[in-house]
Formats: C-alpha cells, structure tokens, sequence
C-alpha cells in the first residue's frame, strides 16, 4: 500500500516525495483507521484524503462546506484525469441525478458534498447502496460553537459513524486551538483517532501591522505601489461600505480592485470572484465574506484595513496569501477606532453572556498582538500551543526592531484624566483636557479647572490617541459601550498609578506607515529570466481560456518558475518538474517545451548577435574598457563575449590578456586539478589566492580546456 500511495503521489500529482506527516496520515486512512489532521493552509492538506480516495475501492465522499472549494478542487483532479464531480445548489436536476448515478454505480473516485446535502435521509441511502471507501470532514472547525465560522449541519456528522461504523474518516482544518480539537474530536465521534499537528507556521509569510491615525488608504497605497502593484491581493475591511469605497479608490490610483460582500448581488459576487481565480494582478476589497474556499495559490498579499475580531480569524484570513510557499505579505493598519466599532458589534450581538465572554477575550488578545515589540511569529505560534525557539527575522518586529520609552508618567496622566473627570468620557474629550484646548465644552463641565487640564501639551491628538490605545490593549482602560464609548479604568491601572511598576509603551515612528526596510523583490525581481517567464505565464493563461479553469490549475507559479530556471528540452525532463504528472505531462508538455525552445533560439541568436558586436569593436582597435564603454555593458560582460570568442577559435588568448607562459601554465594547472564538469571559477580563483580575477581564469579556461 505505501508504494501505491508513492507511485499515486508521483504518477498523477507530479511530486516526488511526501511532505512532513503526509506519508502517515495517508497511511493511517489506506489502512481503514481514522484520523484528525491540522495542517497550515498551503500544507498539502487535499492530498492527505484525496490519494487514499484513488487507492482504496470505492468512491471518496469529502464533506465541505464551500461552493468555491469544490468547483476548483474538481477541476484540477480532472485536470489529473480523476474521476471527480460535486454535489450542491448550483447544479440542474438532471446533473444531480447522473451524478448520483455515478456515486452508486462506482463511476467517481471522489464526490464533494455539503453537509447540508449529506445529512438528508435520501442522501444517507444512496450512500448505503455505494461503495465507500472513506469520508472526509475539511474545514472541521466549523463544528465549534466558539469559533467564527459555526456551522450547525456540522454537528449531525457525527451519524457518520453511527451508520457506516467500517469506513474509516478524517477531519481536517487549518485553524484549531486546543479548546477547538478537544471539540472536533468529541462532536464528530472522532475520540479514538490518531491526531496529527503539523506547524502552524507559515515562513514564507511576512507578518507586519501598523497603527494609522485616519491616513490607513495611503499607507495601502504605499505598500501596493511599492511591493506589489502587479501580484493579486485580498484588501479586508469591517463593513461593506468601506469595502465598496476602498474598492473605486483603488480604481482611481489604476489598479484592478473588485468589491465583495454579502450586500452585492449573488451574480456580480460570481463574476468578481471568477475575474480574480482567473486574472492577475486583481485585487478583491472585501468583508469576511470571501476568502473561504478560495484556493488561488500565488495571492501575494493580504492586507487588513481594520482589526480582525480574533487571532484565529487573523490566522485564517492572513492565510489566504502565499499557498503556492512562494513570499507573501500580511500587511494591517489599524486604529483606536477599530477597537471600539468591534466592541459595539460584540455588545449589540445575540449571543449569550458566556459566548460574548469568549468574544472579549480573542479581541483582547488580538489587540495585544498588535502592540508586542517582540517577533509576531513568536506570538502567533504561542497563541495555538506552538514555541518557536527563536525570532523568525520575518515579521515587522524582526526586520526593524520597535523602539519603548518609559511612559509610566504619561500613562499616570492619562489615568488620572479619566478618574478626575468622572470615566464618562471619550478619547477625543479626554485629549481636549489633557492638551488644554479652551472649547465650550470642556468649560461647561468645569474640567478648566482640573489639575489635568494641560499637563499633556507635550503631546499632540495623535500621539495621545495612540497612548490611550495602547493602555486599552494592556487593559488598563476598557471602553464603556453602554456610555457611547468613554473609558473607564480597570483594577489592573492601580500599579501604574500608584507609581508600582514601569510602563513601556512602543514608541511611535513619524513615519509609522513608511514601508520596512529591506523589502523584498516581487516575484518579477526574483525570476532569473523575465522574457521566459512572461512567454510562459502567456502559454498558461491561453491554455486555462481553452479548458475553462483558472491559470493556476494548469500549473502553479513554483512549476513555471522552475521551468524558467531548468529550461526542460523534452518530455522526460519536463517531467521531473515539480506539479507535473503523467496526464499533465500529455496535455500540456508540447506547448510549454515549444515556448521553451523557442525562447533558447532567440536567445542563442541574440547572444550570438551581440558577442560578434563586442569582437567587431575590439578587433578594431578598442581596449576591453572601451569597448565596454561604448556598448554600456559591464567589463566582465566584454571579457564573456571575448571568452567565448577564444573557445571557438575566433581570436588567439594573448589578444586579450597579457600573461607570459609560466602564468598561463599555473592557471591551466588549477583548471585541471577542479575540472568536474561543472567550470566553477571560484575554487580555482582561491586555490591561486586571488592573483588573478575571475576574468582572466574565465579567458585562459576557453582556451586550454576541452570543450
């Protein structure tokens, strides 16, 4: 069994070994037990369930609660040449029943089904008339009352192993505290299973947060102009009106930006969604409402124009960038404002008090996140149980470390304001008394006269508005939302205002908003060849208008980025690509090797073109400086264009370089003596101690080596 789940691996999915706990788990289903799996987004997950679906007899059935996720998990296993079909609201009568057929008459190796759908009666037995061969619960989280995506026909599939006791099941999801797990495990009768954590870590994913004032759209603007003004990106906002004015201003700056929420019509959602799976560079602005089930592998950004309400949501939602492992950012600006929209919401909810208990708790660590000067990863993995035993040197903290200052006397201030003007004020009345603004209102409560008033003139608004935010996510204030937002102080202020202890708060940048330092290149800087990838990039997306799938189901980035560097000539090279299996390797080798050596061609003739142009100049009296000069190429660049010259007998060595035999002689002998083939320079250049450069090694190398 374990070899026929490798050859399954490498024959239709194109990759040569299993990642991490891949192997185990896809052996503990083959072996008919069950199992819990929580896996990062990006993972592998699909492939834990979907390789024991094609090696077991019978017909997979995969539970997920995504519309989007299905339609795009079956097409690429068709794209596989797996027998693959879905069942939900979208399809026909007629559709539905062939494939239902199909199900019974064990036609399908896989069949993606809601739980809406699987826990209907009729449905239940037609499963009892096929063959089975296991059931698979993705996005398993949805089984928890406290988490933030509930859904209830989640709790019924527990039924699965009342009525079908001998086929084994897995649970599956990105995002699962322990509390969560504990959850999955007793609601879906799973107790027994063998539970597998992967790392909730996703290095290649650059965490980096922001506190703005009012200028949050500009520091966007900033970051995508700078660092992404040509990848696809998800842009979340809390509610729908600011998804839909962030969306047309993003249009006025030129960019491609698509509106989605709840609100907009079921058709125009579709047709933004479709737009972003199938073209680059569009970016969605969005609510919570889209992601889900979004498989779209190259999103290089997601960025965050309000506060999540949890580190699970931020989690998930952050995880919708860079599945592909390529580098991706989590960008979010957010501001006191946020703080006290999400409180309202939590305060106007239906929920009981002990949900809305729970809710105030994830918020308060959110916020906490936010303010850490230490390294976010860190922070992260320790919130799901997780210990990273160094900084990770790829989040905002790590890359340009947070400055603190001892504001212990400033936050005594700040208190004191609150406590003597009664705690039934907001932050903009306690920043009037505080900075002395001589307005009707602050007389008309007498607060003119306080001791307060004016001992903050050395602070303007928004420095305040940023102390005061982060005394509230270090609750030492709480924000009253039955009295419209003033700040009352909690017990955990009294050390701090009795002078008991040392508060450090994070010191403001004036260019908080300015990008980090040492970013990193897009994708475009990182291709070594861009004429390449860009003729293949066109190859893909004329291939994916002609199948009617997304660009990325044809291959992912990583494939074409590796084709790039590899240059495959013919079919047994392009198929130890990574991605490439035996279906694809038939349907799409042809017309990528032909853009490929097509590429090589030109390539050959324009190299050719422009070293007979360099030899031209030097033949003519022009020194290898001039010549470089005239041309506005690098001096090495002349020297590779003349070394290549003296390899084909074009022009002797010592019409380049002055070296008398004794020194030709020496090089020739290093040469030999590191000859593998490979015609690495630098290992001759330090066993000769630097005495001659690269150029000169690289000339004598052309002439005296075989070639």
């Amino acid at each position: 069994m374990e070899e026929a789940a490798l050859n399954c691996l490498r024959n239709t999915f194109g990759y040569s070994d299993f990642r991490s706990q891949q192997g185990e788990i896809i052996q503990t289903l083959i072996n008919g037990k069950d199992a819990v799996v929580l896996m990062p987004t990006g993972g592998g997950k699909s492939l834990c369930y979907q390789i024991p679906c094609l090696v077991r007899n019978g017909t997979g059935i995969i539970i997920s609660p995504l519309i989007a996720l299905m339609h795009d998990q079956v097409a690429a296993l068709k794209q596989l040449g797996v027998k693959a079909a879905f069942l939900n609201s979208t399809l026909d009568a007629y559709t539905i029943q062939q494939t239902e057929h199909d199900m019974v008459s064990g036609k399908l190796d896989m069949l993606y089904v809601a739980p809406e759908r699987l826990t209907t009666s009729r449905f239940l037995n037609l499963l009892k008339k096929a063959k089975i061969s296991l059931f698979a619960i993705d996005e398993a989280h949805c089984v928890s009352q406290w988490g933030h995506d509930f859904r209830p026909d989640y709790i019924q599939l527990s039924l699965l192993h009342e009525q079908f006791p001998d086929v084994p099941r897995i649970a599956l999801t990105a995002t699962a505290d322990e509390r969560t797990r504990t959850e999955i495990k007793q609601r879906l009768a799973l107790q027994t299973a063998r539970e597998f954590i992967s790392s909730f870590d996703r290095p290649n994913i650059c965490y980096r947060v922001t506190e703005t004032q009012n200028n949050a759209r500009s520091a966007l603007l900033r970051f995508i102009h700078n660092e992404h003004e040509n990848d696809s990106g998800i842009v979340y906002c809390l509610s729908r009106k600011k998804v839909e004015s962030t969306a047309s201003w993003l249009t006025e700056k030129g960019f491609t930006a698509l509106p989605y929420h709840a609100g907009l019509p079921a058709q125009l959602r579709e047709k933004h969604q479709h737009r972003f799976l199938n073209e680059d560079a569009v970016i969605i602005v969005a609510t919570i409402a889209f992601g889900m089930g979004i498989d779209k592998p190259d999103v290089r950004f997601v960025a965050h124009l309000n506060l999540p309400k949890s580190i699970e949501a931020y989690y998930q939602e952050t995880g919708r960038g860079g599945r592909d492992g390529q580098p991706a950012d989590a960008w979010m600006a957010y501001g006191l404002q946020d703080v006290v929209t999400l409180k309202q919401m939590m305060a106007a909810s239906q929920a009981d008090e002990q949900h809305k208990r729970i809710e105030r708790h994830k918020l308060e660590t959110m916020l906490g996140f936010t303010e850490i000067t230490s390294c976010r990863r860190q922070a992260l993995l320790d919130y799901f149980g997780e210990v990273l035993s160094r900084p990770c040197g790829n989040c905002d903290n790590c890359l340009t470390p947070a400055e603190t200052w001892d504001a212990t006397l400033v936050a005594q201030k700040a208190l004191s304001c609150v406590h003597r003007t009664g705690q039934r004020f907001g932050v903009n009345y306690l920043i009037d008394v505080l900075t002395g603004k001589d307005n009707d209102r602050v007389k008309q409560f007498g607060h003119d006269n306080l001791g307060v008033f004016s001992v903050g003139k050395e602070f303007d608004a928004g420095q305040w508005r940023s102390i005061f935010r982060q005394l509230i996510s270090r609750n030492l204030l709480t924000v009253d939302l039955e009295g419209h937002g003033s700040l009352r102080l909690t017990e955990q202020c009294r050390p701090v205002l009795r002078g008991e202890t040392t508060l450090l708060l994070r010191k403001e940048s004036k260019s908080a908003n300015s990008l980090r330092k040492g970013r990193r290149p897009n994708r475009n800087d990182q291709v070594s060849n861009k004429q390449l990838w860009q003729a293949l990039r066109d190859c893909r997306k004329t291939l994916a208008e002609e199948n009617g799938v997304p660009p990325y189901i044809i291959f992912h980035d990583a494939t074409l980025v590796e084709m790039v560097e590899r240059q495959p000539s013919n079919r047994q090279q392009f198929l130890q690509l990574s991605g490439v299996g035996k279906s694809k390797l038939e349907k799409y080798a042809d017309a990528f090797l032909n853009v490929i050596n097509d590429h090589i061609d030109t390539e050959k003739h324009d190299l050719a073109d422009t070293i007979s142009e360099s030899l031209l100049l030097f033949r003519s009296g022009l020194d290898i400086d001039a010549v470089a000069s005239k041309r506005k190429l690098k001096i090495s660049t002349i020297y590779s264009h003349l070394a290549s010259c003296i390899e084909r007998g074009e022009i002797k060595l010592n019409e380049v370089i002055d070296l008398n035999p004794d020194e030709i002689t020496a090089i020739h002998e290093a040469l030999l003596s590191h000859d593998d083939g490979s015609k690495k320079l630098k290992p001759v250049y330090d066993m000769l101690d630097g005495m001659y450069d690269y150029d000169i090694i690289r000339c004598v190398q052309a002439a005296v080596l075989p070639h």
